[in-house]
C-alpha cells in the first residue's frame, strides 16, 4: 500500500522515563487520539510494574493498544508486533480518529515507520548449531561472535537476546554482509505511515535522576513480588521475557544469585545504557521536532508545546 492511502500517524518518541506516557495521555483527547503503545515489554500480561504501564484507571481515559496481547510464557518478534500495529493502526483510523504512536523499543519504532528487514530464510541446520553452541557456552559466547562481524548489530542488541542474535548472525552467515549495512531502509527516510513526529528531549543528568526515581518506586510498588508471581506460574516465563530490563535483574535476586541492592543498582545502570542506546537510535529521526524539558517543567505546559508542534501551530 503506498504512503499516500495510508493513514496519518502522530508519533511521540523519548528514552525511557522522559514523560512521553503522561504526554500522550494529556494530549490524547485534544488530538482525538488513541495510544497504540511501541514497547517490547508492554505487550506482556502480568508484567506490569516493571514496565511502567499505564494503569487501568489511565486506560479507560484513553484507549490504549498493543498492551497485555500475550503470555509471559510466549516468545513475541517485531514482525508480529508489527502487523498487530498496523491492524490497531487502520482500526483507530477507520473510526475516524487519530493513531498516537508513543515509542520507546527501537526496534519496534523503526520496523513499524520504515518497514522490517526481510533478509534471507530461516536455516535449520545453521540455528541448530548455534543453539548447541548456546547450550554449551552460553548466549554471551555467540553475541561475542556477533561484535566481531557486526559490530553494529551488536551494540543494539543484548547479549542474551537470543534470538535476536541467532537471526543477526544467520544472516551474516547467508549473505556474507552484517546485518545493519542491509538494513538501508532505515536510513532512506521513507517512512510506510505520512507521520508528524515529535520527541521529549531531558538533560542526560536530568534522564538519570528520573530513572532512578522510576527503579525506587517501582520496587515500592511490588516489583519483586511480581516477578515471583511470574516465576510462580506453571508456564513461567519465556527467555525473550526473562530478560526484560528490570526482570532480568529481579530474577537474579529472586533465584539466589545477588542481594537486592545489587539487583536494583545494576536496574538503574543497564536503564541507562538503554537511554544511551535508544537515544542513539532517535537520531535516526532527523526529522522530528525535539521538546527540550527542563526538571522543572511542569506536564501540562510540555504537553501543550508538543500539542502545537503536532497540530502545526
Amino acid at each position: 500500500m503506498s504512503e499516500t492511502t495510508q493513514p496519518g500517524i502522530d508519533l511521540l518518541l523519548g528514552v525511557t522515563a522522559s514523560g512521553k506516557s503522561s504526554c500522550a495521555l494529556a494530549i490524547a483527547a485534544e488530538l482525538n487520539a488513541e495510544i497504540v503503545s511501541v514497547d517490547s515489554m508492554q505487550v506482556y500480561r502480568g508484567m506490569d510494574i516493571g514496565t511502567a504501564k499505564a494503569s487501568p484507571v489511565e486506560r479507560s481515559r484513553v484507549p490504549h493498544h498493543l498492551i497485555d496481547v500475550v503470555d509471559p510464557w510466549e516468545s513475541f518478534s517485531a514482525a508480529r508486533f508489527g502487523e498487530m500495529a498496523d491492524e490497531a493502526i487502520h482500526d483507530i483510523a477507520r473510526r475516524g480518529r487519530r493513531p498516537l504512536i508513543v515509542g520507546g523499543t527501537p526496534l519496534y519504532v523503526m520496523s513499524l515507520v520504515f518497514g522490517m528487514f526481510e533478509g534471507p530464510a530461516a536455516d535449520a541446520a545453521f540455528r541448530s548449531a548455534l543453539r548447541e553452541r548456546a547450550d554449551a557456552e552460553g548466549n554471551p559466547a555467540l553475541h561475542a561472535d556477533l561484535v566481531r562481524v557486526d559490530p553494529e548489530a551488536a551494540a543494539r542488541i543484548h547479549p542474551n537476546d537470543y534470538k535476536r542474535i541467532e537471526r543477526a548472525l544467520e544472516v551474516h552467515h547467508a549473505t556474507g554482509k552484517p546485518l545493519s549495512a542491509l538494513q538501508t531502509q532505515w536510513d532512506s527516510g521513507r517512512m510506510r505511515y505520512p507521520a508528524r513526529i515529535v520527541g521529549l528531549r531531558r538533560e542526560k543528568e536530568d534522564a538519570s535522576r528520573r530513572i532512578n526515581a522510576r527503579v525506587k518506586q517501582m520496587i515500592t510498588d511490588g516489583l519483586v513480588g511480581e516477578v515471583r508471581s511470574l516465576l510462580a506460574h506453571p508456564r513461567g516465563m519465556s527467555e525473550q521475557a526473562r530478560q526484560a530490563l528490570g526482570y532480568a535483574q529481579i530474577i537474579d535476586h529472586v533465584e539466589g544469585r545477588c542481594p537486592l541492592d545489587d539487583a536494583v543498582e545494576a536496574i538503574k545502570i543497564q536503564t541507562r545504557r538503554f537511554a544511551k542506546h535508544q537515544r542513539t537510535w532517535f537520531r535516526k529521526f532527523h526529522f522530528a521536532k525535539w521538546v527540550d524539558v527542563g526538571a522543572g517543567d511542569a506536564m501540562d505546559v510540555v504537553a501543550r508545546r508538543v500539542s502545537e508542534l503536532l497540530r502545526g501551530d
